[in-house]
């Protein structure tokens, strides 16, 4: 998971926008509910299973056969970023897997998170709370935001390579979100992201989301605001601080973005070999995974009224 403080340089990748059907079921605003915690353990549950998956190892890969199998069913359309990072301890390959669900409009907003784990020497470190709460969270967002239609278009976008293979520097740290904030920016597509929400260890059983200050104060506000109208405000008092994660290549480029984590595991478990799925509960990823359609309505209402630049689903982009 990220680390405290700080600002750190950017990264990314070309994707092609891909038609996908999408039923006549009722809007956004009804679907918060329709988030399945359970659904969600059982995705954890699954990739904890795998062991510790640190960047470059064959139990990665099987995490991402896992994801790529997962967003197939609910008919997601998936993109592999693949990309080497030079690394202290030599070039890996890495790779960014983005679910893509087309809408009618090229706007673009990113609900992102991290699947690998940190590797720690002498550490069998599977990762529960972090790098795999956030895979299962996107997981189970991809199966309900693939039954809704929707105007916006959404990247769904597992970033390989956000923990630090040493020690934790502006080189050593986020690979997969600076390569692909990166890649936007150099491709001209990064305009068309309005947004990022990014999750990082949400699935606590003791849940203190922060009112993290590196987000963007009026991204952060609707984030928090959805979790008081939803009755979790409680889950989402843990203070303000500045962390450095993966949403910030996106800012330091100009793209509006919230990073909704839980510092708590830092006071206990945070890096160590206790982080398993004792700690972690279906109910905290459901509350975090509410607040996160809640938001997402929001700014279906905000971009989604913008039409100047809409076109058919799978116009914008080219195939990497």
């Amino acid at each position: 998971m990220s680390r405290f403080a700080g600002l750190i340089a950017g990264g990314t990748v070309v994707i092609a926008l891909v038609a996908i059907h999408h039923g006549g079921r009722p809007d956004l605003g009804r679907t918060a509910e329709g988030f399945d915690g359970s659904a969600a353990f059982k995705d954890l549950e699954q990739l904890v299973a795998l062991g510790p998956r640190p960047p470059g190892s064959p139990a990665l890969e099987r995490a991402r056969a896992y994801i790529t199998a997962q967003l197939g069913t609910a008919s997601v359309e998936v993109q592999r970023d693949p990309f080497t990072a030079p690394t202290p301890v030599g070039p890996i390959p890495m790779v960014n897997i983005v679910g893509v669900l087309s809408g009618t409009s090229s706007n673009v907003v990113m609900v992102a998170g991290h699947y690998d784990t940190a590797r720690l020497k002498g550490i069998a470190f599977v990762g529960a709370n972090d790098g795999g709460s956030s895979a299962a969270e996107l997981l189970e967002l991809a199966r309900v935001l693939s039954r809704r239609r929707h105007v916006l278009t959404y990247w769904l976008v597992f970033f390989d390579g956000e923990e630090a293979l040493e020690q934790w520097s502006p080189t050593d740290s986020l690979y997969g979100s600076r390569h692909l904030a990166d890649e936007l920016a150099k491709d001209g597509r990064l305009a068309e992201v309005r947004a990022l929400i990014l999750v990082d260890m949400v699935a606590g059983r003791q849940l203190h989301i922060l009112e993290e200050s590196n987000s963007t104060p009026w991204l952060r506000e609707i984030v928090l605001k959805k979790a008081r109208e939803l009755g979790s405000a409680r889950s989402f008092d843990g203070g303000q601080f500045p962390v450095e994660d993966d949403h910030v290549p996106f800012v330091q480029k100009g793209v509006p973005a919230v990073d909704v984590i839980d510092l708590t595991p830092f006071e206990t478990y945070h890096h160590t070999a206790q982080d398993t799925l004792d700690k972690c509960s279906a109910h905290s990823l459901a509350v975090v995974g509410r607040v996160v359609l809640a938001t997402v309505e929001d700014l279906e209402h905000k971009f989604g009224l913008d039409r100047t630049d809409t076109q058919q689903p799978g116009g914008a982009g080219g195939q990497h």
